[in-house]
């Protein structure tokens, strides 16, 4: 029994060892900025209903947040294949930098202002109402790209 152990010990210590330590900025190279990636499921037979609100809803916020240098792009993607209960939408932004996130007094209420200029919160409210019968969130996530040296 302690030869069997002695041996399984022996093995994983050798398979440990030979595993490469992946070293960032050698390796690897962590680029700067985040992507958010909101994955949504939407009902099949509303997609259309559902761009459209976003449309008309959220891509005027995403271009004002663009504006004001919060987020340098943005992109909405549909799912072309399959229905296996996942997310078929996907909201993707790019900020430069975590740190845009901080607040900004001045800079927040200009992008809240300019928002409500350009669609009012009574539309917005009109605009995605029913949203919840077909749409749910199935996660938020935020990512860094990495890149690979030549």
């Amino acid at each position: 029994m302690k030869s069997i152990l002695f041996s399984l010990a022996l093995a994983s210590s050798l398979a440990v060892a030979g595993l490469a330590v992946a070293e960032p900025y050698v390796d690897y190279i962590p680029k700067k900025g985040v992507l958010e990636i909101q994955e949504i499921k939407v009902d099949p037979n509303h997609i259309d209903d559902y761009l459209v609100g976003l449309k008309t809803s959220w891509v005027p916020g995403a271009e004002i947040a663009k504006k004001h240098g919060v987020i340098d792009w943005y992109a909405i993607d549909v799912k072309l294949n399959g229905n296996g209960g996942d997310a078929n939408v996907i909201i993707v932004q790019h900020y430069p930098s975590l740190a845009v996130l901080d607040p900004d007094k001045a800079r927040d209420q200009a992008i809240e202002k300019e928002s409500y200029a350009a669609v009012s919160k009574e539309a917005t409210a009109k605009l995605v109402t029913g949203f919840e019968k077909y749409r749910t969130f199935v996660s938020d996530e935020f990512y860094t790209e990495i890149e690979y040296p030549k």
